[in-house]
């Protein structure tokens, strides 16, 4: 399969060319680790992984690849390639079948939970004392609500850049973004990556598949890792995941009632984020926000704070729902927000392992993913304007705030939690002297 990011040298005018054909793969000698082992590993990452879902595939290489040899470099980029072509959090869905791979389905739920908790646990403590201080209006929180401009204007800007480097991908990205802000609604986003995907095949195929053949000429066959997972259990989990897609908002229409609406929020989110977990802010702006469960100011103000966690930016979900529910049952309702939102993730990765070493070898699939990563920019560009953009900044002194933190991340390389912790202060110092 072939990743956005391998395609990026590729000016993508022409959609002709032949697929080229797949190389043999060839077979593992690695051990199979425990599920210890993978999970003290992953929690080590959890607790360590700042910089958001781009750079925790840098540091799932240096880990996995370089430190611990468990996947060459071929391997790994293949499981990079699978788990961006899956819909849902990339980072989260390659740990977790990292941890497959390693050691079994537990070996994958324990990849999750050491990698995921350590963030959520701090969102659910940061929301719980959110909603017990009533910081609605506080300066600190406009101050978040800022960087989380800035932080989302720069993902716009890498994930441009990288998935989105001829002039075809362009237009898609632009056309994607107009569509989003003209008609804002969960549903123009489904059909928008739905659209992207199919258009990919026509659009890219033919370069993509050109370059792959190129790399070919070069690279080492394919690792042919065994999976610890049977293609009929991937089929009854694939089938799982578009049955609770389909069926959860018919059982909120018959039995209405807040746990299952968030059951559905969360999961639909869960299962239509692709490209990064940045695009989850728009997936749930409108649920959250506009059912009236927290506020703009909650929303973008956690999601400024989500910044300064290591691990999955996913687990903004946490926040929301520790914040939704009334105390004292705000971590039920963080639970049940951030299984909700991962659950997609663990029926999608281990659906589609089985059929790995299928899937690696498509150039259609990967012209699919190209094509979807495209529309995916304009998404986020939109959700930079409306709501971010419309709702946090209103000044002047607005603007060079995210223009300062803008430059500390992208310029400075500052790390995002240094940033979120300067926002914050300046939001409250400006509040403070009346300019803000």
């Amino acid at each position: 399969m072939t990743t956005a990011s391998d395609s990026g040298r590729a000016d993508g005018l022409d959609s002709g060319g032949e697929d080229p054909p797949p190389a043999r793969p060839r077979d593992s000698g690695r051990s199979r680790g425990s599920v210890r082992e993978v999970f003290l590993v992953a929690t080590r990452l959890g607790l360590t992984s700042f910089g958001g879902p781009i750079a925790h595939l840098g540091y799932f290489r240096s880990e996995y690849v370089t430190r611990r040899r468990w996947f060459d470099e071929r391997t790994y980029a293949d499981l990079v390639a699978l788990c961006q072509f899956l819909p849902g959090p990339a980072s989260s869905q390659l740990g977790i079948a990292i941890g497959t791979l390693r050691a079994g389905v537990a070996g994958g739920i324990a990849a999750w939970v050491g990698f995921t908790l350590p963030s959520a646990i701090a969102l659910v403590a940061f929301g719980l004392l959110t909603v017990r201080l009533d910081v609605a209006g506080a300066g600190w929180l406009h101050g978040l609500m800022l960087v989380a401009a800035a932080v989302v204007a720069l993902a716009v800007v890498q994930m441009a850049r990288r998935l989105t480097p001829d002039r075809r991908r362009i237009a898609v990205a632009a056309v994607a973004a107009a569509i989003s802000i003209a008609v804002a609604t969960p549903f123009t986003q489904v059909v928008l990556i739905l659209a992207g995907g199919a258009l990919g095949v026509p659009l890219l195929r033919g370069v993509l598949a050109r370059e792959a053949a190129r790399a070919s000429e070069t690279a080492a066959p394919p690792t042919l890792l065994p999976v610890p997972i049977g293609r009929r259990a991937g089929v009854a989990a694939l089938t799982a995941f578009v049955v609770l897609l389909v069926g959860l908002p018919l059982l909120r229409q018959l039995a209405p009632s807040q746990p299952l609406a968030m059951a559905d929020t969360f999961y639909r989110a869960g299962a239509l984020v692709f490209g990064g977990g940045h695009l989850i802010l728009p997936l749930l702006h409108g649920p959250v926000v506009g059912s009236g469960w927290v506020s703009e100011a909650t929303f973008l103000g956690g999601y400024g704070a989500a910044q300064a966690v290591p691990g999955p930016l996913s687990t903004f979900a946490a926040y929301l729902g520790a914040v939704m529910i009334p105390a004292p049952n705000g971590i039920a309702g963080a639970a049940l927000a951030l299984g909700a939102i991962f659950l997609p993730s663990f029926l999608l990765v281990f659906g589609a392992l089985p059929f790995w070493h299928q899937l690696r070898a498509s150039p259609r699939a990967g012209a699919m993913l190209a094509g979807t990563n495209a529309v995916v920019v304009g998404i986020l560009a939109a959700a930079l304007w409306a709501p971010i953009w419309t709702s946090s900044v209103h000044s002047a002194i607005d603007l060079a705030v995210v223009a300062v933190a803008f430059g500390l991340l992208a310029g400075l390389r500052l790390p995002p939690w240094i940033v979120v912790v300067l926002g914050a202060v300046a939001g409250q110092a400006l509040q403070g002297a009346g300019l803000s």
